[in-house]
């Protein structure tokens, strides 16, 4: 990895927080006409399924020369997964009990957990194939 591309990656898992948190916490007064479903999802959870998928691809490109080995690939991405629950869990709270905008939602909860998940077990194979090579 080039010096300057890890530098890039961690600015944009920076700006990606900043989003996340805007988008978590922002009151908006008018939104985009969007349906209300997609292919049977409510579009609520298709949205905190897209906003928290990034956050683990983020987190390896800025930070994986932390994974030469199996189990380092794996306690990474145990700890990433981790932190991202969390984060998850902290807007979701925030959401109920800091702002009169915005509710908690476990099946919001759910969908993010559910990117989280999946996007954590991408990583990994993605870096035991970065291994292999």
């Amino acid at each position: 990895m080039k010096l300057n591309s890890k530098y890039l990656y961690r600015s944009l898992l920076g700006l990606y927080l900043v989003a996340l948190l805007v988008l978590c916490f922002g009151h908006f007064n008018s939104s985009p006409n969007i349906p209300k479903d997609f292919l049977g999802v409510p579009m609520d959870k298709v949205i905190h399924f897209l906003m928290f998928f990034p956050f683990p691809i983020l987190a390896f490109l800025s930070f994986d020369r932390y994974t030469e080995t199996l189990r380092s690939t794996l306690i990474f991405a145990g700890i990433t997964f981790v932190i991202g629950c969390l984060m998850a869990l902290g807007t979701e709270w925030g959401q109920a009990h800091l702002t009169t905008h915005r509710t908690g939602d476990s099946m919001d909860l759910a969908a993010d957990l559910l990117a989280l998940g999946i996007s954590s077990a991408l990583v990994i194979i993605w870096d035991l194939h970065k291994q292999k090579k």
